[in-house]
């Protein structure tokens, strides 16, 4: 068992959530289901049978949705990030994700779900050059990611190896 695993609280919608995931991710699955009994209906007002929590994993993270009420709501204070090797896992990955949620919203990669959950999405080139121990060149990739929505390698690379 992974000793530590996020718990995304949906109000009523963990099961299309968690579908939508799976379906985004090639290397996804659904796992355990629970579902509310009678017992607590005055404090969780959920029907008996509806789902309370489903397991799922994403490229071996395991995650936990739970079917909570409409009390918390997600924000930018967490976000999840995925790092991609090629600009079509970057374009791949923004479109899939930002389908319904807000893809503008955010800049330097990141963006929200339909679901509200944020989503950074990195390519591994990035990391490298701002690591880079050239500061003339990292602040050209910083300046050029700031004014990004989507991260676009090419623009990042150009603006790396700028002279």
């Amino acid at each position: 068992m992974q000793k530590i695993s996020p718990c995304l609280w949906f109000d009523n919608n963990a099961e299309e959530a968690v579908e939508f995931y799976i379906s985004v991710f090639k290397n996804a699955k659904i796992g355990n289901v629970t579902r509310y009994g009678k017992e607590g209906y005055e404090i969780h007002k959920k029907e008996e049978g509806t789902v309370m929590t489903i397991d799922f994993e994403i490229e071996g993270q395991k995650f936990l949705a739970l079917n909570g009420g409409p009390i918390f709501k997600f924000n930018e204070a967490i976000s999840f990030q995925i790092y991609c090797e090629t600009q079509e896992q970057v374009d791949y990955y923004w479109e899939k994700l930002s389908e319904g949620g807000d893809k503008n919203a955010q800049q330097c990669g990141w963006l929200k779900d339909k679901f509200g959950v944020s989503w950074q999405v990195v390519p591994t080139v990035l990391i490298t050059m701002l690591q880079d121990k050239d500061s003339n060149k990292t602040e050209r990739v910083m300046k050029a990611m700031l004014q990004m929505h989507k991260l676009d390698i090419n623009a990042l690379t150009k603006a790396f190896r700028e002279v």
